[in-house]
């Protein structure tokens, strides 16, 4: 896809500092990396989607078994395709052996696929049989046609746009995964260090609610002291006032007796 020329600057040198730096610690580049990478992702599956509701509109409807049987046919080409493309990537890289015995496994398939290209046959109009079929590949949003050869399967499947969203969608989902790791590990990480501060924080808590607890209770016996202290001497005051009264009144009776014995004497 042309997406012209790319604003970021490639170097191995960066890369390995990136990784040597990760290590230590958690930059989270790959979370940046998957947003870029979801958006774009997004973007071909609207075109995709886009591309069946065209198709849809324009091509001739069809029974849901006749679609059906077209739809195995896309299959095998599929299948047609992708085993080419790899059986050449394999002769290009030297392993012949691989590459004959992946065209092997082809023209297996490539009998499967007159079989059912023959039942899609039968099962509508000559007609209506030459008409181009198509259909849109879910990985890359290109179009496929029911009667491509060989060699346009191959070269689509084997495409550099096809390969390239594979690789996309690969690396997409394994910075998910990635991603979905290191955010657990941050949340224990972040709840490990609440925990400690919660108990780095009851301990002074628990040192406080003591003292509290022996100063009231310290308070406590200081005022029963003071309490009692002031019982005692309200006693002590109450006993003395009781012996004063005491007193008191035996002077009294006293002088009331002398008083009357010399009133007696003086009669006589």
């Amino acid at each position: 896809m042309d997406l012209g020329e790319c604003t970021k600057i490639h170097d191995l040198a960066l890369r390995a500092d990136y990784e040597i730096a990760s290590k230590e610690r958690e930059l989270f580049f790959e979370l940046d990396a998957m947003d870029h990478l979801e958006s774009f992702i997004a973007e071909c599956d609207r075109r995709t989607e886009l591309a069946k509701k065209r198709l849809a509109e324009t091509q001739e409807e069809i029974s849901a078994e006749v679609a059906a049987k077209a739809e195995k046919v896309h299959e095998l080409n599929e299948e047609i395709g992708k085993l080419l493309a790899k059986a050449e990537q394999l002769g290009a890289e030297g392993n012949v052996d691989e590459s004959q015995r992946i065209l092997m496994e082809m023209e297996k398939v490539k009998a499967r696929k007159r079989e059912a290209e023959e039942e899609y046959r039968n099962s509508m109009p000559a007609s209506s049989f030459q008409q181009q079929k198509l259909r849109v590949c879910e990985v890359c949003s290109a179009y496929l046609g029911l009667h491509d050869n060989d060699r346009r399967l191959a070269d689509h499947f084997g495409g550099k746009l096809h390969l390239g969203f594979i690789l996309i969608r690969e690396k997409l989902e394994q910075l998910r995964r990635t991603v979905a790791t290191k955010q657990e590990k941050r949340n224990q990480d972040r709840l490990r260090r609440r925990e400690e501060r919660d108990r780095e924080d009851r301990g002074p808590r628990r040192s406080k609610s003591r003292d509290r607890r022996r100063s009231r209770s310290k308070e406590r016996r200081r005022r029963r002291s003071r309490s009692t202290s002031r019982d005692k001497r309200r006693s002590r005051s109450r006993s003395r006032d009781r012996h004063r009264r005491h007193r008191s009144r035996s002077g009294s009776r006293n002088k009331s007796h002398r008083s009357s014995r010399d009133r007696g004497s003086k009669h006589k």
